[in-house]
């Protein structure tokens, strides 16, 4: 069997990986680079965690999620993911965080809980004035993004996959498994697996029915001088509490501290406004005051854009046609799930059952 796999962010990455180990001949397709600092997953780090909140067919999914990575670990010899556990502030009591919490107490999982004088003490960015309450899992960290598709597509490589970056797909016949290149290049195979973010929407307009692009940012900040050691001994934050879906990665193996905001994104074609826009970091930077003290004493460092497909209701998306399957395993909190979904897909392909494929990434149940 030979599938074509449109798209190297972590889904395509990791359903290529999948389907080599399952003896199936591989060409993967990149537009750009691999890692393409444009796609969703082509930044420096991503958080994993067990907290689910409502959406519990993912929480019910997440330990597929670690074990997938543990496989990935073992074939590439190393291990991109940083174990830092995960925080979960809540400013008022009443907000995301405390639905947080109470899916890591269902799920039996272990949780640390804080008041906020108890939580400054241990956290001294955090201000204890503008926080109700904080819990801290040890079940969670931070993923390395950029190091995992290099190792990935390194990996693909070693094991014969034919790998291309640079190679923009113009169409996609999804009836009879044919792909053809910006260059004119015509590629045919048994199937074609479509993972292209939120460029997928080029490919298969109709899809706008069920998925919705968006542009995003993230800031990377340069704390003050004094709270600098604190931060890098610090656990990536989940929930900061307040109404902007705010998530923080801790500058560690290399990284940068980065700061994030489920509200700031607007709909937006993946091309489109990719340029930060002027003062977009000292925005988003002001977002986090509370619950940090101090915000303003932040520097910001640099800016990075993203584009993003989601759903409705945040689930994951796949479409099957004939000789294709096209996945969007995103709506802004997919990257955690990379290696198993990639595992999931190839595991669909492969057997025919892609009915089975889907349920397991709408996790509905």
């Amino acid at each position: 069997m030979n599938v074509i796999v449109v798209g190297a962010g972590i889904s395509g990455l990791a359903t290529a990986w999948a389907l080599a180990k399952k003896g199936v001949e591989v060409t993967l397709l990149e537009q750009g680079p691999i890692p393409n600092p444009l796609s969703a997953s082509g930044d420096q780090h991503r958080i994993i965690r067990r907290a689910y909140g409502g959406q519990t067919g993912y929480q019910r999914r997440i330990g597929a999620a670690f074990d997938a990575w543990d496989a990935l670990w073992d074939d590439l010899g190393a291990k991109h993911l940083v174990d830092t556990g995960f925080l979960i502030v809540s400013q008022t009591g009443r907000d995301e965080a405390v639905d947080y919490r109470q899916g890591l107490v269902d799920g039996g999982f272990p949780v640390e809980d804080f008041s906020p004088a108890e939580a400054a003490e241990r956290y001294p960015f955090l201000d204890s004035t503008a926080i109700h309450s904080a819990a801290f899992s040890p079940e969670g960290g931070v993923l390395l993004c950029q190091r995992i598709a290099a190792g990935v597509r390194d990996w693909l490589r070693r094991s014969g996959a034919d790998v291309r970056e640079n190679a923009r797909v113009a169409a996609v016949d999804a009836d009879k498994a044919r792909v053809t290149l910006a260059s004119g290049e015509e590629l045919a195979a048994d199937h074609v697996v479509v993972t292209a973010g939120a460029w997928v929407l080029g490919l298969f307009p109709a899809l706008a029915a069920s998925l919705t692009s968006y542009r995003t940012a993230v800031a990377y900040l340069d704390p003050p001088e004094d709270l600098r050691a604190a931060w890098e001994a610090a656990p990536a934050i989940l929930d900061v509490g307040g109404t902007v879906d705010g998530y923080v990665l801790p500058p560690v193996a290399g990284t940068g501290l980065k700061v994030g905001a489920g509200i700031h994104k607007v709909p937006c074609k993946a091309d489109d406004r990719r340029v930060p826009e002027p003062g977009e970091g000292e925005r988003l930077r002001d977002l986090f005051g509370p619950p940090f003290a101090r915000i303003a004493d932040y520097r910001v460092s640099d800016v990075v854009t993203c584009a993003y497909t989601f759903t409705r209701d945040e689930h994951f998306f796949a479409e099957i046609a004939p000789r294709a399957t096209i996945v969007s395993a995103c709506s802004g909190h997919g990257y955690k799930f990379g290696a198993a979904v990639g595992r999931c897909v190839a595991e669909g392909v492969v057997s025919g059952d892609r009915d089975a494929m889907r349920i397991w990434l709408e996790a509905r149940d």
